[in-house]
């Protein structure tokens, strides 16, 4: 083996990481046919940013385009998935890409409705906090065991976590939670009730505006959402527990195999 293939992969316990310098280097000489920032899912990453940022601009002054930005947005969040797997692309970049797009709107939007609603901004906060910490802290557990996605949980971890992660219930309760607060953002904007917009009545449905009963509707996945989030936060600080353990324990081991001075 030489000495730069040797660099490449070193040990840490029981997991193979890549050294930081040799990644750089390969990054920087990528080549055009094998460019990793130029993977097709990767470009769809680039343009749910551009949208984002389009949805944000428009958010305080023109519903309509702000609201079909985010909504693109978020639903291109499921089209990169199968371009990665169509065009056999998938990669860490592109996962972390992923994710952080999903938590940066996500979080910018709840921002949003903390001045909409200031009454209720101490739980919107609480939202952010827990959507950002779920999520980062399961990544990491995820990368330090090995895993090739944070996406891929076996049910002896968490039956409920792989259940979750299953790709149609991911997309049920992921758009589910992004319409409950479009929902209630639209709120702000929509004050014509649905007997009134339809034309004809509606059981139970008559006085809300549909940005209500879109909420209305939502809610109960929006909460579920929020506890997977707990429940993911809680496992992944487990992991990440039962790791240190094992590396203290080795760390022992090595040092009671240590010659003693004399």
């Amino acid at each position: 083996m030489t000495k730069k293939a040797a660099a490449v992969s070193r040990r840490r316990g029981s997991i193979d990481v890549v050294d930081a310098k040799v990644a750089l280097d390969l990054a920087t000489r990528q080549t055009y046919s094998e460019n990793v920032f130029l993977f097709v899912p990767n470009l769809i990453g680039y343009s749910r940013v551009i949208l984002a940022a389009l949805a944000l601009y428009f958010m305080s002054y023109h519903p309509k385009y702000g609201t079909i930005a985010y909504c693109v947005s978020c639903l291109l969040d499921a089209a990169d998935g199968h371009a990665a797997r169509a065009f056999n692309q998938t990669s860490k970049f592109g996962a972390v890409l992923d994710m952080v797009t999903d938590r940066c709107t996500t979080s910018a939007l709840l921002c949003y409705l903390s001045s909409a609603y200031p009454q209720y901004a101490l739980m919107f906060q609480f939202l952010i906090t827990l959507d950002f910490s779920s999520h980062y802290m399961h990544m990491y557990s995820s990368l330090v065991t090995g895993s090739k996605s944070h996406k891929a949980i076996t049910s002896e971890v968490s039956r409920f976590l792989r259940f979750y992660y299953d790709p149609k219930t991911l997309f049920v309760i992921c758009a589910g939670n992004e319409l409950f607060y479009v929902g209630l953002y639209l709120l702000k904007w929509v004050h014509t009730p649905l007997s009134v917009s339809l034309g004809t009545t509606l059981p139970f449905w008559n006085n809300y505006t549909w940005a209500e009963a879109m909420t209305i509707v939502c809610l109960p996945i929006c909460f579920t959402k929020n506890v997977i989030n707990v429940i993911q936060l809680w496992k992944a600080s487990k992991i990440l527990v039962g790791v240190d353990l094992a590396e203290r324990a080795k760390a022992r081991e090595e040092e009671a195999q240590k010659p003693k001075k004399t």
